[in-house]
């Protein structure tokens, strides 16, 4: 309880930082226990609760606007993109206990995946390496890899070509 007041103190330095401060924002996090790796853009306006529960790879993007809602473990794997306004919610509430108590539940974002904006991500979902969710996907269920995914509920479109991906640049700036 301790840390999570804390980060509620430290928060605004990470939310009012320059666009510009990548560095500065994984320093911040790092010390609230996530792990982040090289060469992470995590923009100011993420919202992030409870950071010491992120396992974020090298390369990654998360954009303006995404909640992490990490009541659980999100991890997110090497070279992959968070779009703006996503929401992953490692969270939830059993409906049919009077008592609603939360649940917990992590997400798991394989490398390489896109998560396009406005996507949905609910609690135990497994996006494997190199899928795509399109714009406002609602995702309840696992998704395999390669797969292209589109609507509410989310539901196979497509299949992602492996022969027409390449590797992300070295000109992102880094986070060390």
């Amino acid at each position: 309880l301790l840390v999570r007041v804390l980060w509620g103190i430290f928060h605004p330095a990470f939310r009012l930082s320059p666009r510009f401060l990548w560095a500065w924002r994984c320093w911040l996090l790092r010390r609230f226990g996530a792990r982040i790796g090289k060469d992470v853009h995590l923009h100011p306006t993420v919202r992030i609760i409870i950071p010491w529960t992120l396992d974020i790879r090298d390369g990654v993007g998360v954009g303006d606007g995404v909640i992490l809602y990490a009541l659980e473990t999100i991890s997110i794997g090497a070279a992959a993109t968070i779009s703006q306004g996503a929401h992953l919610c490692a969270g939830t509430h059993d409906f049919r206990d009077p008592t609603m108590p939360l649940e917990k539940s992590p997400i798991h974002i394989g490398a390489g995946a896109w998560i396009c904006a406005d996507v949905f991500i609910g609690p135990g979902v497994r996006v494997e390496e190199m899928a795509v969710l399109g714009a406002r996907a609602v995702v309840t269920r696992d998704v395999p890899a390669n797969a292209v995914m589109a609507g509410n509920p989310a539901r196979q479109i497509g299949t992602r070509d492996m022969n027409t991906v390449s590797s992300p640049t070295s000109e992102q700036k880094t986070c060390r």
